[in-house]
């Protein structure tokens, strides 16, 4: 009988202890499943925060006032999400329990303006892009610093329509100098650097404003290489310009062609491949060949033109130092003229603020035009006004937001 029972109760105990184990066993891989489940729920919470809280989130959406630029892209430091975890457990001698437990908690932080573009992940840069008309600017807030934070060879990288963002240039708007309130700077695609751009200058605006939420009509000075430009925002949203005085003296815009009248190049011959044209040389702070035609066509159909043929020919001509924009006109009425544009430094582009300025001022030279004009070009039209009281033009157009983004550099 003994070993019968004992049999029996070494059986039963064995079978205890096989069962208690595969207790034990089933405990610990629930106890497993629990963290990973924990684990997860914390990296989802992570990533899933919002950005603002729900209430934050109703006032930006409800707010009439407030700018676009912080309804899309605003991170408030003030209630930024925290996720904290904490983990307890009970131990018996049977069994042991893993519990995770999880709670989010809002830390407030001092209260200051912050946007997209504080964002300080290194090798990143945050912008805006704009586009004037269709000539697009990656915009660059540098407000802390006089030193670009991309470089021209960055620049040129970051402009490029395949591999890169996308544009025509690369804008910084910098702390203000000379007394000024801020400093425009720029890169071209090609990593050059222009004195100024008259489509870049009307993005800059709109972007100060949205930095800084303005609303309504504001004007500032900008500090250019160009010198002191004055850009004001309309109650229309459009930007409306003070340019400053055109340049005529040939040796200023420069031009080594040789002046027409009293030390200006009006209507002077200029060989291109074999072609005739008839130019007048403006400056705007940055150096314009203007043509009407040549001595072959008269009238000139910019529609026609080869213009990645003919533009690069002009650009990098002999009789420009600085090499040139070129532009190419076609003439509707005294008031309503068309161009193409094959910009310096960025190849043909849809629209070129100072090229407009630099056609009204060489059609009313030459007798064409009067001296407000709408100025179409292949981007639409722009409003140029050259004043002869205080011989200032001045040239009003849109400037939009195209998206925001950043970009490893």
């Amino acid at each position: 009988m003994a070993p019968c029972i004992t049999s029996r109760n070494e059986s039963v105990f064995v079978t205890f202890r096989v069962s208690d184990n595969f207790r034990f066993a089933l405990r610990r891989k629930r106890e497993r499943r629990r963290r990973k489940k924990a684990t997860a729920m914390a990296m989802k919470a992570t990533i899933s925060l919002p950005l603002t809280s729900s209430s934050s989130r109703h006032s930006l959406a409800s707010s009439s006032s407030c700018s676009s630029l912080k309804q899309l892209i605003q991170f408030p430091l003030q209630q930024q999400q925290q996720v904290r975890f904490d983990t307890s457990r009970s131990i018996s001698t049977t069994c042991r329990s893993v519990s995770a437990s999880m709670s989010i908690q809002e830390t407030p932080l001092k209260s200051m303006k912050s946007s997209f573009l504080d964002r300080k992940e290194s090798g990143f840069l945050h912008f805006v892009k704009y586009h004037g008309l269709g000539n697009d600017f990656i915009l660059v807030d540098n407000r802390d610093s006089l030193e670009p934070k991309v470089t021209p060879e960055q620049a040129v990288k970051l402009c490029d329509r395949n591999f890169g963002v996308g544009a025509d240039g690369v804008i910084f708007a910098m702390p203000g100098t000379n007394g000024t309130d801020y400093t425009m700077r720029i890169f071209n695609s090609d990593g050059s650097e222009p004195e100024m751009c008259g489509n870049g200058v009307r993005c800059f605006a709109r972007f100060i404003a949205e930095l800084d939420d303005l609303h309504g009509k504001h004007s500032f000075t900008v500090h250019t290489g160009a010198g002191l430009i004055v850009p004001e925002i309309q109650d229309d949203g459009k930007v409306r310009v003070d340019m400053g005085q055109p340049i005529l003296v040939a040796s200023d815009v420069p031009t080594k062609l040789a002046a027409t009248k009293d030390q200006a190049v009006i209507g002077a011959a200029l060989e291109v491949d074999g072609v005739n044209w008839n130019v007048t040389c403006v400056s705007m702070g940055n150096p314009h060949c203007v043509t009407f035609g040549s001595t072959d066509c008269q009238a000139l159909q910019v529609d026609d033109l080869n213009l990645s043929d003919v533009g690069p020919k002009f650009e990098h001509h002999e009789v420009f130092p600085a090499r040139t924009n070129t532009e190419f006109v076609q003439v509707f009425s005294r008031s309503h003229l068309k161009m193409r544009v094959w910009e310096r430094g960025a190849g043909a582009t849809l629209a070129c603020g100072t090229g407009a300025c630099a056609v009204v001022v060489a059609a009313v030279l030459e007798g064409r035009s009067e001296r407000c004009c709408t100025v179409d070009l292949p981007g639409g039209p722009l409003e140029i006004e050259w004043k002869e009281e205080d011989n200032h033009i001045y040239m009003t157009g849109p400037a939009e937001v195209v998206f925001y983004g950043s970009a490893p550099l």
